[in-house]
């Protein structure tokens, strides 16, 4: 049994549903997530796995506090929580240099510290000239690098990390996994949550495998990974 202290969130029975509206026949609530009871432990990493559909997005926002639960409840113990995902986070009409600046500063960083750290921000996204473009001219690749540039340049309690870690070349995907065993070492919290099996089996020590909206199991990583890739075959 895991000690109380090492716990830092607890999701206790959490659902979450939508309403699927039906022409002529009203609308019925459907459940993304249902039945969700698992712990975060301090300074775990932990994988999310499962196919399109299966609520893995929902759960990210969950642990995010991006949304609420419609149902069960989730405590949280720590302090400073950061979402890198491909999804969220820029604003397309600013340049990758003012995108910076926002997101360093919304991440607790000082703009002048965020300033006096842009050159190596610049150099870890590989963007050169281009971080004064508006990201709407990035590729998501482009945008991804950027947005791990600015993570590595802040400390949070909590980092949750939504498939960033697949996208562009081999040499930034590299630099990227670099960055995630740094974050390990100094034993943070991390939860990844990604298609990526060698990604999952390479940081991972337990996972959460989700299936049509509910666990289908969870437990350590190797035992989780092993059914998960023979139920695909």
């Amino acid at each position: 049994m895991v000690s109380t202290s090492t716990i830092t969130m607890c999701f206790d029975d959490v659902g979450v549903s939508y309403r699927n509206s039906m022409r002529f026949m009203g609308s019925r609530k459907n459940w993304a997530l249902r039945h969700i009871s698992f712990d975060v432990r301090r300074g775990e990493t932990l994988g999310i796995i499962g196919r399109n559909g299966a609520g893995k997005s929902t759960l990210m926002k969950l642990l995010a506090d991006i949304i609420n639960p419609d149902e069960g409840k989730i405590e949280r113990e720590f302090g400073k929580l950061q979402l890198l995902s491909l999804q969220v986070g820029f604003l397309m009409h600013l340049t990758g240099r003012e995108n910076a600046i926002m997101s360093g500063m919304l991440l607790g960083l000082r703009k002048k510290d965020i300033l006096s750290g842009m050159k190596q921000i610049i150099e870890f996204s590989e963007l050169g000239s281009q971080i004064d473009d508006p990201v709407r001219t990035y590729s998501a690749g482009m945008r991804a690098r950027l947005g791990f540039a600015v993570a590595r340049e802040t400390s949070p309690d909590v980092l949750l990390i939504d498939e960033a870690l697949s996208v562009g070349d081999a040499k930034f995907r590299e630099k990227s996994k670099a960055v995630m065993a740094e974050r390990i070492r100094s034993e943070k919290t991390v939860i990844i949550v990604s298609h990526n099996e060698q990604t999952i089996k390479e940081f991972c020590d337990r996972v959460i495998w989700l299936e049509s909206g509910k666990i289908k199991k969870i437990g350590d990583t190797q035992t989780v990974m092993s059914e998960y890739t023979e139920s695909l075959s």
